[in-house]
């Protein structure tokens, strides 16, 4: 039977660590007490050692709890006191380095988002139990090398052992393989770059007086979008899953609107769980295809957006094909 929060806490109860291999401190906040049993206990398992635990109210007290390391939380709900929480602890995570993961629910996720902006949170959306270890397991593999000094080398094996039971579980939980390397796997070549390649000159004056071609039109878009996803109706969805794509495909409608796209309308539009697809606009951002654009009238929001980069490459992609695009899905 699994040990409760309350045994792991108790005086006495605390592992012997030899000196100088004092594990990541980890801090775990939930409302749900059974939740932040489970939470600590795979935590545990993990190798980390445990820093704090409690409710997400907690937080917001007058005295601020220690992060730890790692900070896990659970805020399913978007009221006041538990985003203003987050806002703080967001904040200080950044300036400590702590890694933050954070779970909630669909409805609660623009606001989420919104508060989550300095210190580069995962963000996990219903999670499974099976899912938040493969968050962990992404945090744990993500540790720069100076914060794990104090690990000795039978942790370290079983962080690497960990990390790799993680990535096996999740390719089989999202039945695709989220990529590893967003540099290499987002190749992103600008086409200064592309031109200069394929001619082995400079660019220069050539790619100067070359116009950019407008976006494509967004009903076009709209009317590809709309047959990729009839292919649900007659084939297992994952079949055709290509999240980045789909992903590129309405913010480029968007942009084309001049419509702003949040968090959550992007996740719908990328055909697969919430959670899959937080990880894939992280991967895309990093690689320098998409933004996170702030709400000029409400700092508590927040969107996403195609860099100028992106949006020059849609559009000379759009290009390429001509009229015949709205033939293709």
């Amino acid at each position: 039977m699994p040990q409760t929060l309350s045994a792991f806490a108790a005086p006495g109860n605390e592992p012997d660590y030899e000196a100088g291999s004092l594990p990541l401190g980890v801090s775990v906040f939930a409302d749900r007490a059974g939740l932040r049993d489970e939470i600590v206990e795979d935590a545990l398992a993990a190798g980390l050692r445990l820093a704090a635990a409690g409710s997400v109210a907690e937080l917001s007290g007058s005295e601020p709890r220690p992060l730890g390391d790692v900070v896990l939380i659970d805020a399913p709900a978007n009221d006041a006191a538990a985003l203003a929480a987050l806002a703080r602890v967001d904040l200080r995570a950044a300036r400590s380095g702590a890694q933050l993961v954070v779970s909630t629910s669909l409805a609660a996720l623009d606001d989420v988002f919104g508060c989550l902006d300095q210190s580069g949170a995962q963000i996990l959306v219903a999670p499974s139990r099976a899912e938040r270890v493969i968050a962990l397991g992404r945090v744990l593999a993500g540790v720069p090398r100076g914060r794990v000094r104090e690990l000795s080398d039978d942790d370290r094996l079983t962080l690497l052992r960990l990390t790799e039971q993680v990535g096996e579980l999740a390719g089989r939980i999202d039945r695709i393989a989220a990529p590893a390397d967003a540099a290499s796997v987002f190749r992103f070549e600008s086409p200064a770059a592309a031109w200069a390649g394929a001619t082995g000159g400079e660019p220069g004056d050539r790619l100067s007086r070359t116009t950019r071609p407008a976006l494509p039109d967004p009903r076009l878009v709209r009317r590809i979008i709309r047959q990729r996803q009839l292919r649900a109706r007659f084939f297992d969805g994952a079949l055709f899953a290509d999240p980045a794509w789909d992903i590129l495909l309405d913010l480029t409608a968007a942009r084309a609107e001049h419509k702003r796209v949040s968090v959550t309308s992007l996740c719908i539009a990328s055909g697969v769980p919430p959670t899959t697809a937080l990880r894939w606009i992280a991967q895309m951002t990093e690689a320098g295809l998409l933004a996170r654009v702030e709400d000029e009238s409400d700092r508590r929001r927040a969107f996403v957006a195609l860099t100028e980069r992106a949006a020059e490459a849609m559009a000379r992609y759009f290009a390429e094909l001509g009229r015949d695009g709205g033939r293709l899905v």
